[in-house]
């Protein structure tokens, strides 16, 4: 097994006896035994060193637009490189990439790709960053911490679509690389993430509030499922955490829900739900408020929290006209939370 491409020791654990390990990377913290996995089957304890077992094991890998992660207030318009591997350390039954993120990794048959050969797609494809994306991104952290730094020096930007489980040292370690941005997906209250996920939010509400600390860029997201999470009080749980954890002025979308997984019975978010909810936001204090899923529909946009002017166009993942003048409203001249562009140290 450790000869294998993508089999490395992991960065992230310590030895606690004999040998055992406990897995430092989420906040899980696995103690895993001598030729145990820990709880996402990406880690096993080899006499008495835990190893990844995905670095570089690519499931999947596309060119999206950023809009779909989704980001709107970060490089609107531009597209990222966007990759996955196996596994998840949450439970939750609605998962719309369940074929890779519910399947093992299997060392003897990767797809192996390189940190200088995925950065190489990405600027051959005329990408604007990299996005770790489909399954748990904390996943791929050794890989991760190898990417940002080349990708940087390209000239590209680096995300992360995460359910934040991520221990400190796991996300400032990310941060001192080269992640650039972070979206998190909260997915409703307390007692909603400890029956679904297996979880505890507090840690993910936690680390909402240490990335903004860490100045990475940071946008958050609630999939609104019907009987699960859509309830009033579940919605404002997670608004008063935003305004808490966050700021006012942090993107918060609100998704529409379609059957998957173990949740195939259960009938498609309706759209006055999310409607719903986005009032509830608005009301609260929430400047930016949006709804995903739902094409078309006028939440989509971006519109001044100053003077409610239209400054980003979408429909769906498509941005049809930015109106922004110099990262301000061009009616009223406030300064708009959108990123347009980062300086890096490049190199050609």
């Amino acid at each position: 097994m450790l000869g294998y491409r993508c089999v490395r020791e992991s960065g992230l654990y310590q030895k606690v006896g004999g040998n055992n390990v406990k897995c430092l990377l989420c906040h899980r913290n696995c103690l895993v035994k001598e030729g145990w996995y820990g709880f996402c089957k990406t880690r096993v304890n080899v006499n008495g060193k835990l190893y990844t077992l995905v670095y570089g094991d690519i499931s999947s890998l596309s060119l999206n637009p950023i809009e779909k992660k989704p980001f709107y207030h970060f490089f609107p318009g531009s597209e990222a490189l966007t990759v996955g591997t196996w596994c998840c350390n949450f439970t939750c039954p609605w998962c719309q990439n369940f074929l890779i993120s519910k399947t093992c990794p299997k060392p003897e048959s990767s797809n192996y790709i390189s940190p200088e050969d995925l950065v190489e797609k990405a600027c051959s494809l005329r990408s604007q960053g990299t996005s770790f994306s489909f399954n748990e991104p904390t996943l791929l952290y050794e890989y991760a911490l190898d990417v940002f730094p080349l990708a940087h020096k390209k000239g590209l930007y680096n995300t992360y679509v995460s359910n934040g489980y991520m221990t400190d040292k796991a996300l400032t370690s990310l941060k001192e690389c080269g992640l650039d941005a972070i979206k998190f997906d909260v997915k409703g209250s307390s007692e909603v993430v400890r029956r679904y996920c297996g979880a505890e939010i507090s840690h993910v509400w936690h680390n909402v509030n240490l990335a903004k600390r860490l100045g990475l860029h940071v946008e958050l997201v609630n999939l609104v499922i019907p009987t699960v999470n859509d309830g009033e009080d579940v919605i404002k749980e997670v608004v008063e955490n935003t305004l808490k954890f966050a700021d006012e002025l942090t993107p918060l979308h609100f998704t529409r829900f379609f059957p998957s997984y173990k949740m195939i019975d259960v009938e498609p978010t309706p759209v006055s739900t999310l409607e719903k909810a986005y009032d509830i936001a608005k009301e609260m204090g929430v400047k930016y408020v949006y709804l995903g899923n739902v094409p078309s529909h006028r939440y989509e946009n971006t519109y001044c929290h100053n003077c409610g002017k239209l400054l980003v166009e979408r429909s769906g993942f498509t941005v049809f006209k930015i109106h922004t003048t110099n990262g301000r409203c061009p009616k009223c001249n406030v300064e708009v939370p959108i990123i347009e562009n980062l300086s890096f140290n490049q190199t050609t």
